[in-house]
């Protein structure tokens, strides 16, 4: 059995999932197509995304195309789901990147396409709505080659554009595009010096470079009017490859996606790259290879999805009764680690609940969220009982919330979003707590050293001791603890690269009296490096000395050249640093960066100072210290070891001896 996993990827509004209608319906699994507009189609099943028209969740369909069983995956067009598209990369064959022949290449295509290509995933592309007024043909395909890749393909022209009447006419494809073709392909260049160059050669090459992502054909249509559909489903079924997986090798799978089902039992949609899962199958799964048992399995074929008593490879199943699987767990073998492609949220907000909301229901729905959305993190204050989200952007809190209304009744508000720092090293700092040493409560010696190690390197942790010289888990709970802490530094963000390095260590060992065994006063248990741990890193840190890190993103924005002008000063005023402008033809390119917290106000006053033909791009880019206003701090959720008589009276609980 052949298999395509196709991904449909897109700016927002540009058709993406106006065209997997279409396509499903010349494939005959649907009877009507479905307008996004109206709410009934395939593919977003969500309340909310048919009361907005956009897509939030990714969503697997399958049509028969042939000999060939296509699993098409629709993906949110909108910067601010950028998390699902992430989870959907790993797990494709092919991808059709749409572009709209009215608004053209925007700034989230550059995105999408640049990832793609990283990737090597090979690519489509369809330029949609040639039938709206405003639909250009010629220029966007020298937008394309300019801002996308010049290694394109037109595989036909568009007629009639702005019209109902709007066509695609095929041809004369690869003849067309020699030049490109002739660029990775030494036989054919070798042909076209002969002058022996055939349709089937060119066609050969077409097919071999696009399927190693080297080049790129573009299709015209219309997915309201189903104008170059028969042409690109002809382009998917020839030129991407179509796989069959090895069904006898090694259980080998990738979670993409994970959903609550109807009882609230996880559900886990997962790629099969090689060997059969069965029903029943004992498998380990996640980065600890803990195993879980397959309680039921779906397999997507002919427009839905199936029960099924098994999953082979190539194939896409929606799997039961794997509790603990996240987004990302490998099934059987890994492949390879999972890969973070986008940068991570950078935002974050407190969720507010309304009078009479109930707090640990909220807690509890808000978690289900999180665990759907792997980069979307939570952050739990125990002592004011108030949750905050990590967020890409304003419309992505507006879904949170709506969704909590509509899924689970819980109404929320938020606070004001902030931006999420991080905390660096200034210098190098040391500090240790002695065993039977005031004003050390703990019985457990802990000496710890903290220095600066190289932007992106994490955190990294070292023994300066022998590692006989204690129990194996005395070690492991310093160093585990030392990473819990880290998530807090001295003003309350995350300490991210540094080397932590165990330079003391000392415990009391087991001591017991006859007829009463275990005596837990006279005894380092793992508690007391738990507790100890926290004083000593903070106060290493405090020596050391850090400073507070903002994310800044890297933007671009193309606007008319006579509205530089207006730009600047507004630029200025956000913090903004131009770093190259250059004109192209009328318009003006600035590239620069600015304070991840100015992008969304950025992007509002933009179009007033452009008159509206201005497009900004921007995405994380690194982390630069704060150097204008109040340096930010984040309130603890910790038992704050910065407070040493508080974070003591938190953590011990004395009763006639030591604390525990």
């Amino acid at each position: 059995m052949q298999l395509l996993n196709l991904g449909i990827l897109a700016h927002v509004d540009a058709g993406k999932t106006s065209l997997t209608e279409r396509l499903l319906h010349s494939a005959g699994v649907i009877d009507e197509v479905g307008r996004v507009d109206d709410g009934n189609t395939r593919t977003d099943t969500l309340a909310l995304e048919r009361q907005r028209g956009i897509t939030i969740k990714s969503a697997v369909v399958s049509f028969p195309l042939d000999g060939v069983t296509v699993n098409l995956i629709d993906t949110p067009g909108h910067p601010d789901f950028i998390a699902e598209v992430e989870r959907v990369l790993g797990v494709l064959d092919g991808a059709v990147l749409v572009i709209s022949a009215v608004e053209g290449v925007q700034a989230q295509t550059r995105v999408l396409m640049r990832t793609l290509q990283r990737l090597r995933i090979p690519t489509l592309l369809f330029v949609n709505k040639i039938d709206r007024r405003g639909a250009r043909d010629e220029e966007v395909l020298r937008s394309i080659a300019a801002r996308l890749t010049p290694a394109i393909v037109p595989m036909g022209t568009a007629t009639g554009l702005g019209t109902r009447a709007a066509r695609f006419v095929a041809g004369p494809g690869p003849a067309a595009a020699l030049d490109v073709l002739t660029e990775h392909d030494d036989a054919l260049l070798s042909a076209y010096v002969e002058d022996t160059v055939t349709d089937a050669l060119l066609r050969g090459s077409l097919v071999t470079q696009t399927r190693q992502a080297l080049v790129h054909p573009v299709y015209f249509g219309s997915a309201a009017t189903g104008a170059g559909v028969d042409a690109l489903l002809s382009g998917i079924e020839e030129l991407l490859p179509a796989v069959g997986g090895e069904a006898d090798g090694p259980v080998s799978g990738t979670v993409f996606k994970v959903e609550r089902g109807s009882a609230g039992e996880k559900v886990a949609y997962a790629r099969m790259f090689s060997g059969t899962l069965r029903t029943r199958d004992r498998i380990p799964c996640g980065a600890d290879g803990a195993e879980g048992r397959i309680t039921g399995i779906s397999v997507f074929g002919h427009g839905t999805d199936t029960r099924a008593d098994a999953v082979a490879a190539g194939q896409i199943a929606r799997l039961w009764g794997l509790a603990d699987i996240r987004i990302g767990d490998a099934i059987g073998e890994p492949r390879k680690a999972y890969e973070h492609f986008f940068a991570p949220p950078t935002l974050e907000t407190v969720v507010v609940p309304v009078p009479g909301v109930n707090r640990g229901a909220l807690h509890l729905a808000l978690t289900q969220l999180a665990e759907q959305d792997p980069l979307i993190g939570l952050r739990h204050d125990e002592r004011r009982q108030e949750t905050s989200v990590s967020l890409y952007g304003e419309v992505q809190k507006e879904v949170v919330q709506a969704t909590l209304a509509d899924e689970y009744g819980l109404h929320v508000t938020f606070r004001e979003t902030t931006p999420l720092c991080v905390e660096r090293l200034v210098g190098t700092g040391h500090a240790v707590e002695f065993n039977k040493k005031d004003p050390n409560p703990f019985l457990a010696t802990v000496g710890l050293r903290v220095d600066p190690a190289p932007v992106g390197s994490g955190v990294g942790f070292r023994l300066e001791v022998e590692l006989g010289s204690m129990p194996y888990a005395f070690f492991k709970a310093v160093e585990d603890t030392v990473r819990e802490t880290l998530d807090q530094g001295l003003y309350g963000w995350q300490v991210t690269d540094c080397t932590v390095t165990m330079t003391h260590s000392g415990y009391s060992p087991r001591q017991s009296h006859a007829h009463q065994g275990f005596d837990k006063s006279m005894s380092s248990t793992g508690a007391d490096f738990r507790g100890v741990t926290p004083l000593v890193l903070i106060e290493a840190l405090r020596r050391a000395g850090t400073r507070v890190h903002e994310p800044m993103h890297r933007f671009r924005i193309e606007a008319p050249a006579d509205t530089l002008g207006a730009l600047l000063p507004v630029l200025a005023g956000l913090a903004a640093v131009p770093e190259t402008t250059r004109n192209r033809g009328a318009l003006c390119i600035l590239e620069g960066t600015v304070p991840a917290a100015r992008v969304h106000a950025l992007g509002q006053l933009l179009p007033g100072l452009t008159r509206g033909e201005g497009e900004l791009e921007s995405a994380f880019d690194h982390y630069a210290p704060v150097t204008h206003g109040t340096v930010p701090r984040r309130p603890r959720t910790d038992h704050n070891p910065l407070n040493r008589k508080e974070y003591l009276l938190n953590v011990t609980r004395r009763v006639g001896g030591r604390g525990v």
